[in-house]
């Protein structure tokens, strides 16, 4: 149903704790797959992707290029773009499971960006203050996650490989009108 591409730098830290977020799903039958998307070539996230079953992807280029090369190696007709860090807080999967049902049934097509939680143990800054507001003004960033029917991704685009800040481009095609705002919260590290 669902095909989860997680770009990773070679670090194992990150890549585990969204992982573990998603443990819940895989076992629910919600995810088909789980794509890490991997510029390094440490061999870090090669040992993680054999411990936890999931596919492993090199791929050498910027993290848009690399979401790119996972949405064309992914097979379900569902996509979950998810940064390496971000980890959906549970709830996720029953709320993810209905707007399938419900896209699919509308026959409308829509994206799903998860609501952000900002870490509770991170310090807050000046920085995190500049950013709460942007998201505000300017709406979601691509950090939030975006779950999307492969058709409609392909419709728009998808991500360009080469293309500066390809993340917020597609964001703002999906526009308001056809991006949801879950429920869930991920929080972002």
């Amino acid at each position: 149903m669902l095909s989860v591409i997680i770009p990773t730098d070679g670090v194992e830290q990150t890549a585990v704790a969204t992982l573990a977020a998603l443990v819940p799903g895989a076992a629910a039958g919600i995810i088909r797959e789980v794509l890490l998307v991997d510029g390094a070539s440490n061999g870090v996230i090669e040992r993680v992707a054999d411990v936890t079953g999931c596919r492993l992807l090199r791929f050498e280029g910027s993290r848009a290029a690399a979401m790119a090369a996972g949405a064309r190696q992914a097979r379900s007709p569902w996509l979950m773009f998810l940064h390496a860090g971000a980890v959906l807080e549970s709830g996720w999967i029953e709320e993810t499971t209905q707007f399938i049902q419900t896209v699919s049934v509308s026959g409308r097509p829509r994206a799903g960006i998860f609501r952000y939680a900002r870490s509770p143990y991170a310090e807050s800054t000046f920085r995190d203050g500049l950013k709460f507001v942007a998201r505000i003004v300017a709406g979601p960033s691509a950090d939030q996650g975006l779950l999307i029917a492969r058709d409609h991704y392909e419709r728009l685009g998808g991500y360009a490989p080469d293309g500066r800040r390809s993340e917020a481009r597609l964001l703002r095609q999906l526009g308001r009108s056809s991006r949801t705002l879950l429920r869930s919260r991920i929080v972002v590290a």
